[in-house]
């Protein structure tokens, strides 16, 4: 595994954001696609001018009258800011009505304004040899204008055309070195320099010996206008090209002489073979131009399943649908791959193909290459494609192909199911080159039962005649994983979604008499049992393998535990030093529980080889506080020094002395939940009385009530503030309760969704009688909101539980379950095996019911799985049907995460609209019928406790298919260990 790239890639898991630097003033052009856009942002990857000269020079004339003085774009921009510029328009003094069904992009109020155009802190990187820090410098939002660029929408992904690779990447804007002196501090930064001016970085990565920097480098589209303008033709504008930096210096290059050499990194981008060695992923240079879609269809569109095979697949989108998009596909992912020196040579290796990963053996004298191939899917993203995995030499030699797997579109829905054949191929972290990989013993299908259900083999790279792949471990739950560290100790990991079951193995892998033994045997939705993970250190060869540590005077065998320390207190993060042979463990250190919240992030110690002993331990951790945000330190053994290595400003100064609590409550059914209550600075309930609250929160599913009711989180951790988060209206004085615990339980063998609206109504219930109870919200003035499953939730909430809230936010969500009808979120039946649930379930169905104000935000390209724009559309036009106060708001070139700041900037203004209109304005009584309300509630839902709690898996949805929550990052550093 290559786990020393630094990636930046847009995600609905992780989006970077990056700080704001200057452009170079022959970029402060204000082209004509860019006038209404601000400069300030995270660009996407540009595209470029595909004219000829002749378009082109017409171009630049009816473009050049927008050339102005970089002081004078500045000056204008912070203009354009003040008065709703880059489209936005101030709604101070107009008339609201005739404001809210206007065009164009709003801004929200400064307070709110002012906190999401704070610029990001960096991101960190630890060299190999724990001696340097790379500072990664990143912008603030992008402008829509680099969302608005083309895209093609192929296999399950997107791709920006114009430089081959993966479309709205986010990216670095600059990389400064700081030498991590003896005593714990950092020296003066030194700054990477030889790009040009406004490059976008991605890809960052050390050398195995720390000695250089490889990274990705493109720049905007406008840069090769310039060189246009100065008669300089260069017709790969946009494209990304391989740099690297001397660490010692700062000054980076291209590795390629050639010009026309660009990086493909569709799926891969490159890797270091050794010290001055990288496989790189290229653009062939015989591409040629991308296939022409034929003006004619050659016949129609056909699908047959004349075998009546069963195939059920999620609502995958993006896919391929006809054979150009095939063909489009093979033109944009095919990489041919060279090996390039940093002495300037370079050779091709292997045929064009479309290469999915590239993995040097850690001995360095191999290279395990994924590639998929035809034929394609029209129902299933790449992932599924036909794949191959072979063995070469790591100069290019074919050596054996180790598996070819068929299409599979097959794998069932069933949590749990995967791919028949070989499956996580890789080397072991502990060995020169050996493979290990695991096979299904049930065919991929979950629902079967079979002893073993997995099985874990290995293999030298090249096996000597006759010799057959060993077995290694098996295993009766599904394969999770292993940790190596040598020919005495590996864990090996398994779970099983549907019982929550999570076990470790220890296992010998060099010894033929050792029996395996569990380790640990636990629910993975226990977090109290969570007995922490091995920490790693990195080996010679850039591998991590478990860390063991010595005692003086002791020959036992200790490993190092990293928990999150769950407790009923909230989360106490610890590090044990634990004895693999009898189990006996001793603290070493713990965070502080008062005030701060500490983690342990990385070990620091392991850059040498030899046995690591207890009293020369180095860790690095993180602190921080309620008000203070995250600073990095190294500790030392054995005093446990801590030395602070960061000192970042704080992001949001105005809201430095919020007020934050975990607060715990119960659900009439005798459960107990947890929220995060947000007051804002200065709040004093006895004196300023209860608050308009904001209410934003996530389902959850459990498989039993004392898992659902455990803590999760500390309320010593600072609160990160993204984008769009409901914080924000801390700043408009607001009370934000935050994540309270909606768990949907399950028990025994039935499913928790055939409650799901009864226990959602008796969590958001509990929720609103104790902020009530505690006098900080006023009753009539709560509105709820969510993103994805969170809207999902809101809908329901506002048409089952009107007596709760008094309108409410719901953002890229799904309402009606009939369209994703092969399992959504953590259901695996399909709508045929549980129509009713799927119909109770669905807001759309129940859309005649609501009766309170509800705002729908929807991005127009929304590509997760389920969550269609089709969604919110028709969700909209039930709910006009019949009257209901609602409004719809469809983002353009937006995803299922927002990106772009104007994008960002009109949501917020449109969900504080509504919230001062509906929620601070409102005069209603929102509990004057209260009584009625759960009156009728209860006649739609039965009683929590007169009936047995269902049951289905509760933890995280499948990867792939999930609605995610999770959009922005908290604003902290983000940090890599990279080797």
């Amino acid at each position: 595994m290559n786990i020393n790239k630094v990636y930046n890639r847009l995600s609905l898991f992780s989006l970077h954001l990056p700080p704001s630097i200057s452009p170079p003033q022959f970029l402060s052009a204000s082209l004509h696609r860019f006038t209404s856009v601000c400069t300030r942002g995270r660009l996407r990857t540009p595209a470029s001018s595909a004219g000829g000269t002749n378009t082109r020079a017409a171009m630049s004339l009816a473009r050049f009258h927008h050339l102005v003085p970089l002081n004078a774009a500045a000056a204008a921009a912070e203009c354009d800011a003040g008065a709703g510029g880059n489209g936005s328009v101030s709604s101070t003094d107009e008339d609201e009505e005739n404001l809210a069904l206007g065009s164009g992009y709003r801004l929200p109020p400064p307070e709110i304004r002012d906190i999401v155009d704070a610029p990001p802190l960096p991101a960190l990187s630890f060299s190999p040899q724990r001696d340097k820090i790379l500072f990664l410098k990143r912008r603030a939002l992008p402008p829509l204008a680099e969302l608005s660029k083309p895209e093609e929408k192929l296999a399950g992904i997107r791709i920006d055309g114009k430089c081959n690779t993966r479309s709205r990447m986010s990216f670095y804007t600059g990389i400064a070195i700081h030498l991590l002196m003896p005593d714990g501090t950092l020296a003066p930064e030194k700054e990477v320099y030889g790009f040009p001016d406004g490059a976008k970085l991605n890809f960052v990565s050390w050398s195995p010996n720390g000695k250089h920097l490889s990274f990705s480098v493109r720049v905007d589209e406008c840069f090769y206008f310039y060189k246009f303008l100065l008669g300089q033709e260069d017709n790969n504008g946009g494209k990304l090209r391989l740099w690297v930096a001397d660490v010692e210096t700062g000054q980076a290059r291209p590795l390629f002489q050639s010009p026309d050499i660009h990086l493909n990194a569709v799926f891969d981008n490159f890797v270091w073979v050794d010290d001055s060695t990288l496989l790189v992923c290229t653009i062939s240079l015989s591409c040629g131009d991308p296939p022409k879609k034929p003006l004619v269809p050659s016949g129609p569109k056909v699908q047959s399943n004349e075998q009546k095979n069963v195939v059920q697949v999620r609502t995958f989108q993006d896919l391929l649908k006809d054979d150009y998009d095939a063909d489009l596909f093979d033109y944009y992912a095919t990489t041919q791959l060279v090996l390039a020196s940093l002495d300037g040579t370079m050779k091709e290796i292997g045929p064009p193909a479309v290469y999915t990963s590239m993995d040097p053996s850690p001995d360095q004298k191999y290279l395990l290459i994924s590639s998929i191939h035809r034929p394609y899917s029209f129902i299933v993203p790449c992932g599924r494609f036909p794949k191959k995995v072979d063995l070469w030499t790591s100069e290019g030699k074919f050596v054996r192909e180790l598996c070819d797997l068929p299409l599979a579109e097959d794998i069932p829905i069933a949590f749990n199911s995967v791919r028949k054949g070989m499956r996580s191929i890789n080397w072991r972290a502990d060995k020169p080159s050996t493979l290990y990989w695991v096979e299904t013993q049930d065919g991929g299908d979950a629902k079967v039962e079979v002893s073993p259900r997995d099985i874990v083999y290995m293999q030298p790279a090249e096996p000597l005649d006759g010799e057959q792949k060993a077995i290694l471990h098996k295993l009766d739950l599904r394969y999770g994983g292993i940790s190596w560290c040598d020919d005495s100790l590996a864990l090996v990991y398994e779970s099983w979604y549907k019982t929550r079951r999570t076990r470790t193995w220890v296992i010998s892998p060099g010894s033929e008499d050792s029996s395996p033994c569990i380790l640990f045997d636990r629910s993975s939705e226990d977090v109290y049992s969570d007995p922490g993970s091995p920490m790693l250190r990195r080996t010679t060869v850039g591998t991590y393998v478990i860390a063991k540590i010595k005692k003086e005077n002791d020959e036992g065998t200790y490993i190092l535990l990293n928990g999150s320390g769950a407790t009923p207190e909230g989360n106490i993060p610890f590090l044990d030093l634990f004895d693999i042979n009898t189990g006996n463990k001793e603290r070493i250190w713990e965070s502080d529980k008062e005030k701060y919240y500490e983690t342990v992030v990385a070990l620091m110690s392991d850059q040498s080889e030899g046995d690591l002993y207890l009293n020369q331990l180095k860790i690095l951790t993180s602190k921080e506080s309620k008000t203070e945000n995250t600073q990095y330190y190294i500790q030392s053994w054995p005093d446990k020094k801590a030395c602070q290595i960061t000192d970042f400003p704080h992001p949001y100064p105005q809201l430095a002395s919020l007020q934050k609590e975990m607060i715990r409550y119960k659900r009439k059914d005798g459960v107990q939940l947890t929220a995060t209550l947000y007051l804002p600075p200065g709040y004093d309930p006895s004196k300023d009385g209860p608050l308009p609250c904001l209410v934003w929160s996530y389902p959850g599913e459990f498989k039993s009530k004392d898992a659902a009711g455990q803590v999760r989180g500390s309320p010593n951790e600072f609160a990160g503030i993204g984008p769009t988060s409901a914080l924000l209206w801390l700043a408009r004085r607001f009370a934000i309760l935050s994540g309270p615990t909606i768990p949907i339980i399950g028990e025994g063998n039935e499913e928790a969704n055939d409650r799901f609206v009864e226990q959602l109504v008796g969590s958001a219930e509990a929720a609103v009688e104790e902020v009530i109870r505690r006098g900080v919200a006023h009753p009539n003035k709560i509105a709820v909101g969510g993103h994805s499953y969170g809207a999902f939730m809101t809908a329901n909430l506002l048409a089952h539980a009107p007596h709760l809230f008094c309108c409410g936010i719901a953002r890229s969500g799904a309402y009606n379950r009939t369209l994703t009808p092969f399992g959504f979120q953590n259901e695996d039946r399909t709508l045929w095996e549980a129509i009713d649930t799927y119909v109770e379930m669905s807001p759309f169905m129940a859309a005649n019911k609501i009766k309170r104000p509800v705002l729908l935000i929807h991005g127009e390209e929304d590509n997760n799985p389920g969550t269609l724009t089709m969604q919110s559309d028709r969700f909209f036009n039930a709910l006009k049907g019949h009257g209901a106060l609602c409004r719809l708001v469809i983002l353009p070139f937006e995803s299922h995460g927002y990106v772009a700041r104007e994008s960002i900037m009109h949501i917020l203004w449109e969900t504080d609209r509504w919230l001062q209109k509906y929620c601070v304005s409102n005069t209603s009584k929102v509990n004057e019928n209260l009584d009625k309300c759960k009156d009728d509630a209860k006649k739609e839902v039965p009683d929590l406790e007169s009936k047995a709690v269902l049951a289905s898996g509760g933890g995280c949805p499948e990867l792939a298919d999930s609605e995610h929550e999770g959009l922005h990052p908290r604003a902290r550093a983000s940090l890599c260990i990279c080797c």
